[in-house]
């Protein structure tokens, strides 16, 4: 039945509906409305709210702002400031812990990690990934996730907090896809258990599709998982009696490899920004 149906079906009367047959109102009840006359809430564009400042300046993310500033760890102008909601300008003195901050723009870079490279901000004796962004941004820099030494591929930096966290969460979902090259040929029987999900000390670990690569022998494997273990993949394949010889992050949340050689790195699109914040 169409709504017009329904329609005609529901006034059988025949007699015509007008306003009294809709909601009364009593003197004085009518509803408000607004006029473009009526006057607008206009935000200060010089200011901000306070957990977003702290956010923003790469100490810690918007949420955990919240707590520092309730429990009286965030000053303004020499203050203590509690208050949920509070604005502050950006001219505004703000210390966290006693440590003058200010917000840093956001900045997004992408790295093609060649072997040999810790991923860690902490000064090491071997070489770290941090060399290799060094002149990327004067920003503080964290790489999102990591990768082991002797892996290669896409390693993503950021100052963002709050994407970073959301990024390494075990439930982001984020789409990674690694080029596996196995010391022998990979059996399929074993290609199917690794498919079906295989059970470790680390847990159930379930891949999301794991395939040959095509044209290439049977110990070249493409493999897609969202699991944040580390070293997992090793580990599925060495369960199994495999040697892991390569093994290369080809696809990272969208982003691939390229135009960007090994050892090089890019600053991301805005477009790619905006899809990494919609996962």
């Amino acid at each position: 039945m169409s709504r017009g149906d329904h329609s005609r079906k529901g006034n059988s009367s025949g007699k015509r509906v007008g306003k009294s047959a809709g909601k009364q109102y009593g003197k004085g009840s009518a509803p408000v409305r607004k006029t473009a006359n009526s006057p607008k809430k206009i935000s200060d564009p010089d200011e901000i709210r306070l957990n977003k400042f702290v956010a923003n300046s790469g100490v810690c993310s918007r949420r955990e702002a919240d707590l520092y500033i309730q429990t009286g760890s965030v000053w303004v102008n020499g203050k203590p400031v509690t208050e949920m909601g509070y604005k502050v300008k950006l001219t505004d003195e703000v210390k966290f812990d006693g440590r003058l901050i200010t917000p840093e723009k956001k900045e997004y870079i992408l790295l093609n990690k060649p072997k040999g490279f810790v991923t860690t901000t902490s000064p090491e004796k071997t070489r770290t990934v941090m060399e290799l962004v060094a002149n990327a941004s004067r920003a503080r820099l964290k790489p999102v996730g990591r990768l082991e030494r002797n892996t290669t591929g896409l390693l993503l930096f950021t100052n963002d907090v709050d994407l970073e966290k959301k990024l390494t969460h075990h439930k982001s979902g984020v789409r990674k896809i690694f080029h596996v090259e196995l010391g022998r040929n990979l059996k399929f029987e074993d290609l199917q258990k690794i498919e079906n999900g295989i059970k470790l000390k680390e847990g159930f670990i379930q891949v999301d599709e794991i395939s040959y690569i095509e044209g290439a022998s049977k110990n070249e494997i493409g493999i897609q998982l969202q699991s944040a273990k580390n070293n997992i993949i090793h580990k599925l394949f060495e369960h199994l009696n495999y040697d892991v010889i390569k093994l290369d992050r080809v696809i990272f949340g969208g982003l691939t490899k390229k135009d960007l050689p090994r050892g090089h790195w890019r600053v991301l699109t805005e477009q790619e920004v905006i899809n990494l914040k919609m996962m």
